[in-house]
């Protein structure tokens, strides 16, 4: 990856259409971190959006769970990337029940491959409110128990 995992962090959030992927830098006036962050991200989107998944293959090996799945499937799914304040983040979203699975076992073993430098919950729950707000101002502080995070 092109930014610093120890200035970083990763959110796999499962929804139910799909799941939010973020990376943030801890330091939101990091600004070369959090332009290395939206480069990556921005070309994560791109490569994914066409059905290239060998980024995260590459780095996870080839039977990375959900990934075959994902690929053969990608025309039912909607991956859309934005800037947020200090980070970036992917959200995919699709109707087939089947991509949601995939997409979550691949968030699963993302998670664990990333060991502490990735988490399964909004950034919002592993960081103070007044964290949160300085990362996404304007934003409301996110609330998992609705199952429609993000806010």
């Amino acid at each position: 990856m092109p930014f610093d995992l120890d200035k970083t962090k990763h959110s796999f959030v499962k929804t139910n259409e799909g799941g939010v992927q973020t990376v943030v830098s801890l330091d939101p006036a990091d600004t070369e971190q959090v332009e290395l962050v939206r480069q990556h991200l921005t070309e994560i989107r791109s490569e994914f959006a066409a059905g290239r998944f060998d980024d995260p293959t590459s780095i996870h090996g080839s039977n990375m769970p959900g990934v075959a799945q994902l690929a053969a499937g990608v025309q039912r799914l909607n991956i859309t990337y934005r800037d947020v304040d200090g980070d970036g983040e992917i959200t995919y979203r699709t109707y087939d029940g089947s991509l949601v699975g995939a997409l979550h076992d691949w968030f699963d073993a993302q998670v664990s491959d990333h060991g502490s430098d990735a988490v399964s919950e909004p950034f919002g729950h592993t960081m103070t409110e007044e964290m949160w707000r300085q990362h996404h101002p304007g934003r409301p502080y996110p609330s998992t128990t609705d199952g429609n995070w993000p806010p």
